[in-house]
């Protein structure tokens, strides 16, 4: 943990206080827009230290680097100030309706994203979770679940800081606007974490019975 704290600091700090900071600075010479545009820069280059560390690309991010594309092409159709702070929220909201509409595909997103995840954890992890698909029925019902619930989750979010960058003052959600993203990304994972003990149930031997989704509730 004495690791972890200074590097998830260190990351709220970037994502969060700098491009306020970076905003305040530039505005007064650049306009709202050349402010916003700045404001993106701390993100971006932390995106890219840390793919040069880890040589991925996190969702974290993807969803920032997305958002950098999304502010170009803002500038291209006008530069409206007010687009520029809905760019990571759009990036976030295409993430998420991606989600939901591979609901409508035989296999959803998350089983994609963790069909990758376990085959670079474990050997045969792929084979592992193909099985898993194959032969538990409640596991897809797990993944269509997982799938659902990020996909309504991000989309909301993209609602919700669209009405705040069309209705409120432009410092204002630039300040608030990332506690917000923040806050339903880190529901989203403590969520996650705890059906989490759904899908270790799914994966080990429990009894059939245990498998099976609650009552009530159909499976896809």
């Amino acid at each position: 943990m004495t690791k972890v704290r200074p590097a998830l600091v260190l990351e709220l700090v970037v994502n969060l206080v700098l491009p306020w900071v970076t905003y305040r600075l530039a505005q007064p010479y650049w306009g709202e827009t050349g402010g916003l545009l700045a404001s993106a820069v701390p993100p971006l280059v932390w995106s890219i230290v840390e793919l040069v560390r880890f040589r991925r690309v996190d969702a974290v991010s993807l969803t920032v680097l997305l958002g950098i594309v999304l502010s170009i092409g803002a500038m291209a159709l006008g530069g409206d100030p007010r687009m520029l702070l809905f760019r990571e929220s759009l990036a976030s909201g295409a993430i998420g309706l991606g989600f939901l509409l591979s609901l409508l595909l035989h296999r959803p997103a998350i089983f994609y994203l963790t069909r990758a995840f376990m085959d670079r954890e474990m050997t045969n992890g792929a084979a592992h979770i193909d099985m898993l698909w194959r032969e538990r029925p409640a596991f897809a019902y797990a993944m269509r679940v997982l799938t659902a619930t990020w996909g309504i989750g991000l989309t909301s979010e993209t609602a919700l800081r669209g009405w705040m960058a069309w209705h409120w003052p432009v410092e204002r959600v630039l300040v608030v606007s990332p506690f917000v993203g923040y806050g339903v990304f880190g529901g989203l994972m403590i969520w996650t974490l705890w059906y989490r003990r759904t899908l270790r149930d799914l994966s080990g031997h429990e009894p059939k019975s245990e498998t099976q989704p609650p009552q009530g509730t159909a499976a896809n």
